[in-house]
């Protein structure tokens, strides 16, 4: 068993908050990340439409599509109303050979609107959830035909956010439908991200690991701001970055224990002018591979 690793580009191409990284281009940041030594990237809204131009793009820059997230809207559609609406994303993955589509609900999300602070987050019923979690096991069953896992993304703001909406939808879903697993969202949401993947490791299939500055955290809280607001004041950063407060051993010794051997991807939105992109970059990188070896986890090259 082996884990490859895979990063996001957003810490150069923040789509939320364009302005954060103006001055950084999509190829600079495909350029920094093969130098640094990751295997591939996030599928980003700046990198070609088309698949076969998306294949010769990450072929120029050594890379490879290790996922890329997909904003859903199930909760307001119907199920081949959705199949529509993904179905162009789902087979380009396919054919490019993605670990999975990262799908979240966006219809009812917060996550984007800076005015909005994070704790007036859509809240659903234990029987909604997993309502939705059953319609979504067919989304995912559909996906999983045309060659492509969907990976549900629990991500602050939105309905499925802490430990309690993870139980919800996992017990709610058929296995077909996977588990993203975020060490940043499940701390910024107050969960234990550790006994989280004890729980629901078995339907983990797509990792993210990015670190939180308790303090950031702290004040987003104690001011009732936004997502964006936390992001753009430093919330997040990457793993090894000794201003964060997350447990990488811990939770890579978990991953090893469980055998997983899918990606991690780094994905750590920052304001490149207080975190350069780069600099950062290889810190996450090097981290996870120096608790991987403590772990014995070893990362395929």
């Amino acid at each position: 068993m082996a884990v490859k690793l895979g990063i996001s580009l957003i810490a150069w191409q923040n789509d939320d908050l364009p302005d954060l990284t103006a001055a950084f281009t999509t190829e600079g940041a495909m350029e920094d990340a093969g130098r640094i030594g990751y295997q591939g990237v996030e599928r980003g809204r700046r990198m070609p439409a088309d698949t076969d131009g998306l294949r010769a793009y990450l072929d120029r820059y050594g890379v490879v599509l290790c996922g890329g997230w997909c904003s859903g809207n199930l909760m307001v559609n119907d199920l081949a109303t959705e199949r529509a609406a993904i179905r162009q994303q789902v087979e380009q993955f396919a054919a490019l050979n993605a670990p999975c589509i990262v799908y979240a609900e966006c219809s009812n999300t917060i996550q984007g609107d800076i005015h909005r602070p994070v704790s007036q987050r859509p809240k659903l019923s234990r029987d909604e959830v997993m309502g939705y979690g059953a319609k979504l096991s067919e989304l995912a069953k559909w996906s999983a035909d045309q060659g492509c896992v969907l990976s549900y993304h629990h991500h602050m703001g939105a309905m499925v956010q802490d430990a309690e909406d993870i139980d919800w939808l996992m017990e709610g879903s058929d296995p077909a439908l996977t588990l993203l697993y975020d060490t940043g969202h499940l701390h910024f949401a107050g969960a234990d991200p550790v006994a989280v993947l004890d729980k629901w490791g078995h339907r983990v299939h797509h990792v993210h690991f990015k670190d939180v500055r308790q303090p950031v955290l702290d004040w987003v809280r104690a001011e009732d701001r936004s997502f964006l607001d936390g992001v753009a004041a430093g919330v997040y950063s990457v793993p090894g970055d000794p201003e964060g407060c997350i447990d990488f051993q811990a939770i890579t010794d978990r991953l090893k224990a469980m055998n997983y051997d899918g990606w991690i991807v780094v994905e750590a939105e920052q304001d490149p002018a207080k975190a350069p992109p780069f600099e950062y970059s290889k810190i996450g990188y090097d981290h996870i591979r120096a608790v991987s070896a403590a772990s014995r986890l070893e990362i395929l090259r």
